[in-house]
């Protein structure tokens, strides 16, 4: 086994993993809540971007509803995030379960 080789791979992997992590950060996905009353945008690292709430949401006065449209918007953009950063790890990995990177 050549130790070059292998370096070089390593390599390879770490520049690899570098620019996945910026896809993951430039890629956007978005959820939205309430028949769009509430959008939220995440990136591919699943950092929260945007908040939008469409005043007439508020305007009802219903806090519950007010927090069930914001969960749900929440939750539709994270998911598509973390789909779309596991798709795009096991494209990296060929399908390989590796830890958290």
């Amino acid at each position: 086994m050549d130790i070059r080789h292998l370096l070089e791979q390593a390599k390879n992997l770490e520049k690899a993993v570098a620019d996945l992590d910026e896809r993951l950060k430039s890629h956007v996905t978005e959820g939205t809540g309430g028949g769009g009353a509430v959008r939220v945008a995440v990136n591919g690292q699943g950092d929260v971007l945007d908040l939008r709430i469409d005043p007439e949401l508020i305007a009802t006065g219903d806090t519950a509803l007010v927090r069930d449209t914001l969960l749900a918007a929440l939750r539709q953009a994270t998911s598509a995030s973390r789909a779309y950063r596991e798709e795009q790890k096991a494209q990296l990995t060929g399908g390989l379960k590796l830890p958290e990177f």
